[in-house]
Order: C-alpha cells, then structure tokens, then sequence
C-alpha cells in the first residue's frame, strides 16, 4: 500500500492550498481517509477524515468552516481544499488510510496507512 501526498507549499495567511493524496495497493471505497498534521514537538493531531460508506465528514474544530475533504473514489484520491490559512496551519500535513468505528475516526491508531507528509507554511 502507498499514499502519496503532494499539494503542500508555501502561503500567505488568508491563502488557500489544496493537498492530494493518491492511494495505491488498497481497495480504496472501503477504507475511511484522513488528514493529520505535525508541528516540531507536538503529537500528530487529527484535521479531518471522510468514512465509508456513508461520507460522513469529520473535521478538527479549529480548521472547520476553513478546510474540505472531498474525495473521488474513481481516482484512488483524497483532496484537502485550506482556505482562509492562518500561520497555526503551519505543519507537515499527512494522509491516512484505515476503519473507523466512527467514535475512534480521531484517532492516529486507527489509521494503518500513512503517506510520507507535504510542508505547508503559512506566512503572516
């Protein structure tokens, strides 16, 4: 299994960035999908997941209203549309693959794919 993340870069606050990730080796439909993201010394946070089958979305409180996960099955593909980015956006963002029971769909452990990380940097 391979995802591989791409879209990150660097962006003034109140920009927009927009991350890929590109799932390979899995049956896509049936895994949920997640973004996380990582500051220098802190934990992987959760930012948002989209579960099968029903595309319930979930989002971190802080990027709602901000951010969009979409995804297109038929492209083996998960999308991060950031808007409005704020310098606390600032981090390594990562895609996730795994089965929620939707209660657990925060969690790093429930996610057993990770892709490699995209840089985003917000500039004030």
């Amino acid at each position: 299994v391979q995802l591989q993340a791409s879209g990150g870069g660097l962006a003034q606050a109140g920009g927009s960035l927009r991350l890929s990730c590109a799932a390979r080796g899995l049956i896509f439909n049936n895994y949920d999908m997640a973004w996380f993201r990582q500051t220098p010394g802190k934990e992987r946070e959760f930012v948002a997941a989209m579960v099968v089958p029903d595309t319930r979305i979930y989002y971190q409180d802080s990027v709602k209203g901000r951010f969009t996960i979409s995804r297109v099955d038929t492209r083996n593909t998960v999308y991060l549309q950031m808007n409005s980015l704020k310098p606390e956006d600032t981090a390594v963002y990562y895609c996730a693959a795994g089965k929620s029971d939707y209660s657990s769909v925060y969690s790093r452990d429930t996610y057993d794919y990770w892709g490699q990380g995209t840089q985003v940097t917000v500039s004030s």
